[in-house]
């Protein structure tokens, strides 16, 4: 028997195969480069590369909030990290509708009160109180840091009431430091504050609820701005069996008839002043 050598045989392709083949490969690797070029849509600094931060600053995002929290006791149903977990996505919130801003990561050490002997929120387990002194310290470095890398607006998002004067200490002696040379300057925010207090507390008033019910810290006002925001951060199972609060466990107010809903109508109230007090205050001449 004979073997005999088979053809291979020689495959060509039309040369307009060939040329919708190039094209849709090129195509590809543009996409391609496109997806790993795109910055994510992120508007916390922390989650940026360093690239990423110096792009959007080159592209007009020249201001900064800086949210600030704090560890201290909110009541039996409110968590520990109630302020970090709200400045930080309330400041978001502001830096989506501002659409210039970046978000600083949050600041969750600041003064409580005396530690020995304990006072105020530092007689119940888990707050975490610092100095004044180390405070302000720490916004004077952070205000310092953003000054360095180009912003032009430093914004403090102060979520708890006892240290507001710290903000604007820091603030004012910034600024008369740097008059000269007004590159950068820092804004502590009160208007923030003042609509998650007196601005929530007037708009639950309307609604029927008394003052004694709004409370001032872990009330129906403080309960139901964190249920607004994280309902994580509310017991709600132990709030819904709890008994009218008898003092001596944390709580100024009642927090008993707080809803997510309620506490959504704070925050689209401390958005809106917050947005229009920053544009107008980053707007002024320098």
């Amino acid at each position: 028997m004979i073997s005999l050598p088979i053809p291979t045989p020689h495959f060509r392709p039309p040369r307009q195969f060939a040329a919708a083949c190039a094209v849709i490969a090129i195509a590809l690797s543009c996409v391609t480069v496109s997806v790993q070029a795109a910055a994510p849509a992120t508007n916390q600094l922390e989650d940026l590369t360093w690239k990423e931060v110096r792009a959007r600053i080159d592209a007009g995002a020249t201001t900064v909030l800086v949210p600030i929290g704090g560890t201290e006791q909110s009541g039996p149903y409110i968590v520990l990290g109630k302020h970090n977990v709200r400045a930080r996505l309330l400041a978001g919130m502001l830096a989506r509708q501002l659409g210039n801003a970046l978000v600083a990561p949050v600041i969750a050490y600041v003064p409580e009160g005396a530690i020995t002997p304990p006072a105020g929120h530092m007689r119940y387990a888990g707050t975490i109180s610092i100095p004044d002194s180390a405070f302000e310290a720490l916004l004077e470095g952070t205000a310092r840091s953003f000054r360095q890398h180009g912003f032009r607006d430093v914004v403090f998002i102060g979520d708890h009431g006892g240290y507001q004067k710290n903000e604007q200490h820091v603030a004012a002696r910034l600024n008369r430091e740097w008059a000269k040379n007004p590159a950068c300057r820092v804004h502590a925010l009160p208007e923030f504050y003042q609509a998650s207090q007196a601005g929530f507390a007037a708009t639950l008033k309307s609604r029927g609820y008394g003052a004694a019910e709004i409370g001032v810290h872990a009330g129906l006002a403080d309960t139901a701005l964190s249920l607004g925001l994280d309902p994580a951060l509310v017991r709600a199972d132990a709030l819904a069996h709890a008994p009218k609060p008898a003092g001596g466990d944390g709580i100024d107010g009642d927090p008993r008839r707080a809803t997510r809903a309620l506490g959504e109508l704070g925050v689209q109230q401390i958005v809106a002043a917050s947005v229009a007090a920053i544009r107008a205050a980053t707007a002024q001449p320098r």
